[in-house]
């Protein structure tokens, strides 16, 4: 018989948690391509059990539905801390992975397996409210005390954890990148929508966040802008708001490049691929990853990768992008771009959703989880 294990999403809010939602849908897409034996059962909240529906046609997946929102996250922070091990409990389950950090800080009884994507909050706290560094910091502790066990999502995280919390039976399994080459949408569509030509623009997704270093990339295009250079003069930005957005689009305005740079928000993965396969190059900036999925879908569709060489993106990229010494220098990001790099094809496979997946329910399907 084949044992449970519930997977918590209660975390989830729809379109708000940016990469951490894509990891864990191209998860439960790649398990279902896999023809093993499992018996998944996804806990999930009010206002999100809709989004997870359509696992149900896989009589291997469940619902399990609490009672509570995602979207209040104060609530939904003291009912797992209070309740969430009773009600796994109640409904007969013994283990439970957590995709990401934020398990109950007691095991009450279950078994968690944890998913740590970075120790952001702990680089760069400045960025972040004191409550939500101080909630983070406890939550990553708890992790390395209680949790039977830990997955880093990159070699670079994996060593981060051991050096913060000096726990060091972790292993590290990559990201899923669930991205098909068809999955597009006609390039006139985003012509007229955005005012765009083919290869006329560069592009990027990125939360708007102080570390993504988009500020960097505007002051370039500003001076690309104001320049005779035949490199693009337009960037598109795609992407959830985030702490630095109103700062950012101030910047914009104040540079008077609100016709040269464009705010998407939130696009379809359809028009993400679309983008990354007509753009001149797509640029990543970002100075912390504990992944970094962008860059190697852009590299899918045959885009021109310019990126930084900060934290785990040399390692994800697999060496295979160009590279920035100084992410903060707009000249050098404009030397980059201007030299004729062919583009480099790293090996996909690594990051198969099904490949990927084989991994985890390894790690899910073993008899015992032990702790450290």
């Amino acid at each position: 018989m084949v044992e449970k294990v519930a997977i918590d999403l209660l975390w989830l809010r729809p379109g708000k948690v940016g990469g951490t939602e894509s990891y864990i849908r191209n998860l439960l897409d790649g398990f279902m391509e896999l023809e093993s034996e499992f018996d998944f059962t996804l806990l999930v909240s009010k206002d999100n059990e809709n989004t997870f529906r359509k696992y149900e046609k896989d009589e291997r997946y469940h619902l399990l539905v609490a009672d509570i929102n995602s979207g209040n996250i104060a609530r939904r922070i003291i009912w797992q801390n209070l309740h969430q091990n009773k009600f796994l409990r109640k409904n007969g389950f013994k283990k439970c992975f957590e995709p990401v950090y934020c398990k109950p800080w007691l095991n009450g009884g279950i078994k968690y397996i944890c998913v740590i994507h970075d120790l952001q909050a702990y680089h760069y706290p400045k960025y972040h409210p004191f409550h939500e560094v101080a909630y983070s910091k406890l939550c990553w502790r708890m992790d390395a005390l209680t949790a039977a066990g830990i997955i880093a999502i990159s070699d670079w995280v994996k060593n981060d954890i051991v050096q913060k919390y000096h726990r060091k039976d972790i292993q590290v399994i990559y990201n899923p990148i669930l991205v098909k080459e068809e999955d597009v949408v006609k390039f006139e569509v985003l012509q007229n929508k955005y005012g765009v030509e083919k290869k006329q623009y560069f592009y990027t997704v990125s939360q708007m966040i102080p570390h993504k270093n988009l500020d960097t990339i505007i002051q370039m295009m500003e001076k690309l802008v104001y320049s005779d250079t035949d490199l693009p003069k337009k960037l598109l930005i795609s992407g959830v708001n985030g702490s630095a957005a109103v700062e950012l689009k101030k910047m914009i305005e104040e540079k008077k490049l609100g016709d040269n740079i464009i705010l998407t928000g939130f696009v379809s993965n359809e028009e993400r691929n679309t983008l990354y396969k007509y753009c001149h190059t797509f640029l990543f900036p970002s100075i912390f990853e504990g992944f970094g999925m962008p860059p190697i879908e852009a590299m899918l569709f045959g885009s021109r990768v310019v990126t930084t060489r900060c934290a785990s993106i040399p390692e994800v990229t697999q060496g295979k992008a160009i590279y920035v010494d100084n992410p903060y220098d707009e000249n050098e990001w404009i030397d980059k771009i201007a030299k004729e790099y062919p583009p480099e094809i790293p090996d996909f496979e690594v990051y198969s959703p099904q490949k990927i997946s084989e991994q985890y329910l390894q790690v899910l399907k073993e008899s015992e989880w032990k702790r450290k």
